[in-house]
């Protein structure tokens, strides 16, 4: 029996530009997961760690950084646990590779032992002999792939070990989606392998297959790297068992922080801007993406600003997303005729309305909405307040 630990897209370093003041807490998240990795192999005694690609979010990483990845390392190898990592697409094998530039190995005080290994253009795989595995993680030194890191692998024809598990940071192949990503291999790839398990990194959100008999699974990044990343914040724990009749289980772990909630708030039962700010700080945690839209029909009298509601309660959440898709309430009494300024008006802005809606445009069909409410109530004599 092997037990292994997968992981992959830690993104060590990343910018979260979309986060601004909070980039830092949630680089700071990312080492937190990576340390819950390595806190969870040691507690469950896996004997290897898989690394898929890109555990750095680039190339460009201050030594002090690099270190703090070492130090981790260092506790699975005063463990005896085993490490392998491949390079992905951000921490790619180039010439400015950081793989390159720091022997992560000798850092982590596993000089002259295979209990960490970084595989490269060179070094495609690594014999684990103590484990009875081989892994196969086929890489490039360019970002974009010139061929399938698949091409050529069969696992049936290579008798070093029992147990064959691939390791690779690529997209499965979807058709008119996946075209234009560096590295691709297919289903029918994963079956000619003939891998025992094969360990994916590159899609953020946790996923799992079977081509052929490989059994075959994303892992997800262990936290997220965008905050729309709803299925991210685990790690796999994987149990290899059997001898002549081989089973592969994988059991979903959590080790992020993060959570996300989407919430559709019924607009006609909203008061006023005042209580959906309240209504909102009720759910508030800084461990929290929530996304919440209005729905339904909005009457004229409620005055709502999404962007004044998410600046007033920044500081409560993690990241508060607030979209309007209530619909403006249909005309009392009389539609008024097409020939006055006001007919006119509701019959060009609702034309504008769904063609916003047929082209996918939500935003822009919220917006054309809330013209059409503004300008009914100013052409109807209501005041309004911009």
């Amino acid at each position: 029996m092997v037990r292994l630990l997968h992981t992959a897209d830690v993104h060590l370093g990343a910018r979260h530009a979309d986060l601004g003041e909070r980039a830092v807490a949630q680089r700071e998240r990312q080492f937190a997961a990576f340390v819950a990795i390595v806190d969870l192999a040691i507690a469950e005694k896996v004997d290897l760690l898989l690394v898929a690609g890109d555990l750095f979010d680039s190339n460009v990483q201050p030594r002090r950084s690099v270190e703090r990845v070492a130090a981790q390392l260092k506790r699975l190898v005063e463990a005896r646990i085993r490490t392998v990592i491949a390079p992905g697409t951000h921490d790619l094998f180039d010439r400015a590779s950081i793989y390159r530039a720091y022997d992560l190995a000798a850092m982590a005080g596993a000089v002259g032992s295979d209990l960490v290994t970084v595989l490269d253009p060179e070094h495609p795989d690594v014999h684990l002999q103590a484990l009875d595995v081989v892994v196969h993680g086929p890489c490039f030194a360019t970002k974009r792939a010139p061929r399938s890191p698949l091409e050529g692998l069969d696992a049936a024809k290579d008798d070093r070990a029992t147990w064959h598990i691939g390791l690779l940071h690529a997209a499965l192949a979807i058709p008119n989606q996946t075209d234009g990503d560096e590295v691709v291999i297919t289903t029918d790839e994963i079956a000619a392998s003939h891998l025992d398990y094969l360990a994916l990194g590159h899609w953020h959100s946790t996923t799992q297959g079977i081509a052929g008999k490989t059994q075959y699974a994303y892992a997800g990044a262990p936290e997220p790297v965008a905050i729309d990343q709803d299925r991210a914040g685990n790690v796999l724990l994987v149990t290899l068992e059997g001898d002549g009749r081989k089973t592969v289980s994988i059991e979903e772990r959590k080790v992020g922080r993060t959570s996300f909630e989407r919430l559709e708030l019924d607009a006609g039962r909203i008061g006023s801007q005042p209580d959906l700010v309240a209504d909102l700080a009720g759910r508030a945690n800084p461990d929290l993406v929530l996304d919440v839209q209005l729905i339904g029909v909005r009457p004229d009298e409620l005055d709502l600003d999404p962007e004044e509601v998410e600046s007033e309660l920044a500081d409560r959440f993690l990241k508060l997303r607030v979209r309007d898709r209530s619909v403006p309430a249909p005309p009392q009494g009389v539609v008024a005729p097409a020939g006055t300024v006001l007919g006119a008006f509701i019959h060009d802005v609702e034309a504008q309305v769904a063609e916003a809606e047929a082209a996918d445009d939500t935003d822009g069909a919220a917006e054309l909405r809330e013209v059409l409410r503004l300008g009914r109530l100013l052409l109807t004599g209501h005041e309004v307040t911009l």
